[in-house]
């Protein structure tokens, strides 16, 4: 075998793609009984009509990355619904700021619709620049110099403490701190920052897209194009000696320390050693007989919700959790993929709701309380729509992904630092010191979300460095 895939997240899948459509023999391997790492669906273990997604539900990124663009998801089946409305965040007391994938419609209803659109305005004009640097390997010169400054600009406005300076109105500050809080990180920082500028630019560019059928559409798109190259795939196989030939780790950077033991050089073994994780999440679905009776019913075709009141309450919330301690009002992220995807809801009318909480790293806490208050509090009648919960704290999360090491969704990579040195500062942080092996999870660059790119780099990298193949395979169906 040329290349051995360990884990078969987004990422290490699309390694797998492209070295196997480079013409090298190819195998994944998961250690978990299903395929998918953060793109997964599974259905509720009693109302199996109704399916959750297991980490991510709503996908901006599969529309926006130069890895799934090529790719083209559409083109190979996966129906990624994109909604009119991106994101909404309710306030308390106030009408909810809603994110519309049309700019002029979300600056006219917003009080402060102004400064929303200077902020906005000229990233959404040149979005294709703003992503090519978000998502970029961070070694190449940037297309749109004048669009990477202006992104710059903004990043250190809304990622120092005078954020507030750059941004005026409650609800206009607020719509951007529940996309910024993705990240689950101080706020304001240049990371929170970054993770914003993208996310709220694709809200008005390519939307917030809900796959039909979950987020394994994706998943499932991935392996067959794998398998259709010659791609092997196994389940159920937890890696925990060297395999042999070239391989890439789609997993936590930690994970080498175990499997390469006294292998690894030591200066990268204290390395890895002294590798910090970060905040965390931890997850409640819920099985819902009705609609949700939202105060401001705008927010009844808001596929995607923030669930952290103003800005003043989300920046609380999130430095409580940095700090190791559970906010009374965490942030709530919540996703109601029925809206778009109506196959989600069964014979009887049960609906999905997909929900994470804020809290710190390694919490055994159980989030179903805090969840439900937080849906409650800008929807008073919500307990009474509730047939069934799922929770898993944020310290059981590693059970359904190893990578998410106590609760960290973001492998450690929600971290401006990581996003441009990768694991440990090496030039190229795809790579490691042992010959032929190399990481590509969110712990690499560009970091988080389903995107693909990290994959693509850390395929990009060995396929030069390994095989001496210089030019890329094509993706495209």
């Amino acid at each position: 075998m040329d290349v051995t895939v360990v884990g078969s997240g987004p990422n290490g899948l699309a390694a797998a793609v492209v070295c196997a459509r480079a013409g090298l023999s190819v195998q994944v391997l998961e250690a978990q009984p299903t395929f998918g790492g953060g793109a997964r669906t599974a259905a509720d273990p009693e109302f199996t009509g109704v399916s959750h997604d297991i980490c991510s539900a709503v996908h901006p990124l599969a529309l926006a990355s130069p890895f799934f663009a090529e790719f083209d998801l559409r083109a190979r089946g996966v129906e990624l619904v994109v909604p009119e409305v991106s994101y909404g965040n309710p306030l308390d007391g106030l009408p909810a700021a809603i994110a519309y994938r049309d700019l002029n419609r979300t600056c006219a209803e917003l009080q402060h619709g102004a400064g929303w659109r200077r902020l906005l305005g000229p990233l959404v004009e040149h979005s294709e620049a703003v992503v090519g640097f978000l998502l970029g390997d961070k070694r190449s010169v940037p297309s749109g110099v004048g669009t990477v400054a202006r992104l710059g600009l903004r990043m250190a406005g809304q990622g120092t403490p005078a954020w507030d300076a750059g941004l005026a109105g409650a609800d206009a500050r607020a719509l951007y701190t529940g996309v910024a809080a993705h990240t689950i990180s101080r706020l304001p920082s240049l990371t929170s920052a970054g993770a914003g500028m993208l996310l709220a630019t694709l809200g008005h560019t390519v939307g917030w897209p809900v796959p039909v059928g979950g987020s394994q559409a994706i998943t499932d798109a991935l392996i067959v194009d794998l398998r259709a190259h010659g791609g092997q795939l196994t389940a159920g196989t937890e890696v925990t000696t060297p395999p042999t030939g070239t391989v890439v780790f789609d997993t936590a950077p930690t994970a080498l320390l175990s499997i390469y033991g006294a292998a690894l050089p030591p200066r990268y073994a204290k390395a890895l050693r002294r590798y910090r994780f970060g905040s965390a999440a931890a997850k409640v679905d819920f099985v819902l007989s009705d609609e949700i009776p939202w105060a401001d019913p705008r927010l009844a075709a808001a596929p995607t919700l923030h669930l952290g009141g103003d800005r003043a309450q989300m920046a609380h919330a999130e430095a409580e959790v940095a700090a190791g301690r559970h906010a009374a009002q965490p942030m709530v992220l919540a996703a109601q993929s029925h809206l778009t995807d109506p196959s989600r809801i069964d014979a009887a009318g049960r609906r999905p709701l997909w929900a994470y909480a804020h809290v710190p790293a390694g919490s055994t806490v159980d989030q179903t309380a805090a969840v439900t208050a937080a849906v409650e509090r800008f929807a008073p009648g919500f307990r009474d729509i509730v047939v069934a919960t799922r929770s898993v704290p944020a310290a059981g999360l590693a059970e359904h992904n190893a990578n998410y090491v106590g609760g960290d969704i973001g492998v450690g990579g929600n971290n401006a630092w990581r996003a441009l040195v990768g694991p440990t500062p090496r030039w190229d942080p795809w790579s490691t010191p042992l010959p032929g092996v190399y990481v590509c999870s969110a712990a690499t660059p560009p970091g988080a979300g389903v995107h693909g790119m990290a994959g693509y780099y850390a395929a990009r990298s060995l396929l030069r460095r390994e095989f001496g193949i210089r030019e890329l395979p094509s993706l495209a169906p």
